[in-house]
């Protein structure tokens, strides 16, 4: 039986499930197939394709995207599937349940999802543990978030928190201003805000770097939402403050692309397919803001290996998907590790 085809019987079966439900039921079984050395039969065989960025050796360009493993119970399991890089979290310094469920919804017709789980995780303490246990061998990124009530002025406290207990386990940290899933969070994406967040990050990693001899990548993730304006301010501060990535895009508010059809009226960030075009054209935008000055690891609609190459060719240096892997299944990996080999 093919990987297409087993994945296609296993995922009628899943979306009977609540999408949560669903999601706790396919780690579970992850962490079981890596356990038993089976992994290769979902995932497929992916051949070596280092690359450096950020300074960071990457065994291929592929990488699972935040919000797929919030508290590093699966790292091990996604990370068996072939996956070069895997990005844990978001991550908040206290545990939080999120908001009410239910809280995820698929499009299976437009191949997306809507969620608006907002930053649920167990806290930083709990996903330390876990990263001191696993075996994965790729590179790992910590997507850190701030706690609800934490006040807007004082974001960069949680930021600077979750990167001081990651820091030695990490090989890079995301500072996410742009999940629309926590009240005004996307406000941080705004100049006279964004500036002393990344200044004080700076600050925190050159501390924690000289405490550890070894520098952790600090990148951030930005909404798929921005105007070129918009865009070019965040590229222009993001080189002025020292940072050494960013990553676009997160989710979208946007529903331009699924008007009419079942849940599209629902809050919350809308990922897979639907926002692939966005976050192509915030990744041009940036390519050319930029103009090299730090590498790009696009996001955003990844549901085929023409997909990936459309980001490496829009600017991006490694791509990233969570959604893909839930409509394409494991081999989505393999496919996209084929598809960039000679990019």
């Amino acid at each position: 039986m093919t990987i297409g085809l087993s994945y296609s019987l296993a995922r009628a079966a899943l979306f009977k499930l609540d999408p949560e439900t669903a999601h706790a039921l396919t780690m579970r079984g992850l962490n079981a197939l890596a356990a038993s050395g089976l992994s290769s039969l979902l995932a497929g065989r992916i051949k070596p394709d280092p690359r450096t960025v950020m300074g960071l050796e990457f065994p291929n360009p592929v990488g699972l995207a935040a919000g797929a493993d919030k508290n590093g119970e699966c790292i091990d399991g996604f990370g068996a599937l072939g996956f070069g890089f895997i990005e844990l979290g978001g991550v908040t310094p206290r545990a939080q349940p999120g908001n009410p469920q239910p809280r995820v919804f698929r499009l299976v017709a437009a191949r997306g999802i809507i969620n608006r789980l907002g930053f649920n995780n167990f806290g930083v303490d709990f996903l330390v543990e876990r990263l001191k246990t696993h075996s994965f061998k790729g590179v790992i990124g910590i997507n850190l978030g701030k706690n609800l009530d934490t006040p807007l002025d004082q974001a960069a406290d949680d930021y600077a928190v979750c990167y001081q207990k990651v820091y030695p386990y990490a090989s890079f940290a995301t500072i996410n201003i742009s999940s629309p899933n926590t009240k005004n969070l996307r406000q941080l994406q705004g100049e006279d805000e964004l500036a002393p967040i990344l200044k004080r990050m700076k600050r925190e990693q050159k501390t924690l770097a000289d405490r550890h001899g070894r520098m952790v990548p600090l990148v951030i993730k930005i909404a798929p939402d921005l105007n070129d304006m918009q865009i070019e301010a965040i590229a222009k501060i993001a080189v002025s403050q020292g940072m050494n990535g960013i990553i676009a895009a997160n989710t979208t508010i946007s529903r331009e692309q699924v008007l009419g059809q079942p849940h599209a009226e629902e809050t919350g960030g809308l990922s897979g397919a639907p926002v692939f075009a966005a976050s192509n054209r915030v990744i041009r935008a940036l390519a050319g803001h930029l103009d090299g000055a730090l590498p790009i690891i696009g996001v955003g609609g990844i549901m085929s290996g023409a997909d990936a190459r459309a980001k490496i060719e829009a600017g991006a240096s490694l791509v990233q998907f969570y959604s893909g892997l839930i409509y394409r299944g494991p081999g989505l990996v393999a496919e996209v590790a084929r598809a960039l080999r000679h990019q």
